[in-house]
């Protein structure tokens, strides 16, 4: 049986939000677009924040990914930056949640060591290798578009097809394992 799915990977930011979407046909994958969503030009966090998801919501609407692949924050010194991050991360989810999309969720670590065998790979270690898997010409400027990019490949290379635990397939997953929070 074909397998056919698309897969939208993003690097939550609050400065630079990364995207990356991969076609998939049974074990071949190809890159469909990546790019960047500057938010620095914004005077405030929220203003940022709805951005974000609106440019998800848009990207889901225009390339109708089955799935969502998106790095996890990880932890820092600065308490604030990761705040940030979260909330940068959690407004992308919600995006997809509000799509009815399953996310999937990989350590930064989990995505360099799949995309490149090492755990501590650089950003233009993983931006190479990316290069040679989907055989794409020109280098992005920043790099946060093939870090979403790793993200995508990444879910691929892991082979989920089912939200696992702490993913959700939409807004009626997650109440159906936690009952509790419905408010009524």
């Amino acid at each position: 049986m074909a397998k056919e799915r698309i897969i939208l990977g993003i690097d939550p930011g609050t400065n630079i939000m990364g995207y990356g979407l991969i076609h998939q046909s049974d074990n071949q994958i190809r890159m469909m677009t990546m790019g960047i969503l500057k938010l620095s030009q914004f005077p405030n966090q929220a203003l940022k924040l709805k951005k974000i998801f609106e440019r998800t919501l848009t990207l889901i609407e225009e390339y109708q990914p089955d799935e969502l692949a998106i790095e996890a924050p990880f932890y820092g010194k600065n308490v604030q930056s990761m705040l940030k991050l979260g909330r940068a991360q959690g407004v992308a989810m919600a995006a997809a949640l509000f799509k009815d999309l399953p996310i999937f969720e990989y350590s930064p670590k989990k995505i360099k060591q799949s995309i490149t065998g090492n755990g501590n790979a650089s950003k233009e270690q993983v931006a190479g290798m990316l290069k040679t898997i989907l055989r794409f010409q020109k280098m992005p400027e920043k790099l946060d578009a093939t870090d979403a990019l790793a993200v995508a490949v990444c879910h691929f290379f892991q082979g989920n097809t089912t939200a696992s635990s702490g993913s959700y397939p939409g807004w009626s997953g997650f109440l159906k394992d936690h009952p509790e929070r419905l408010k009524k």
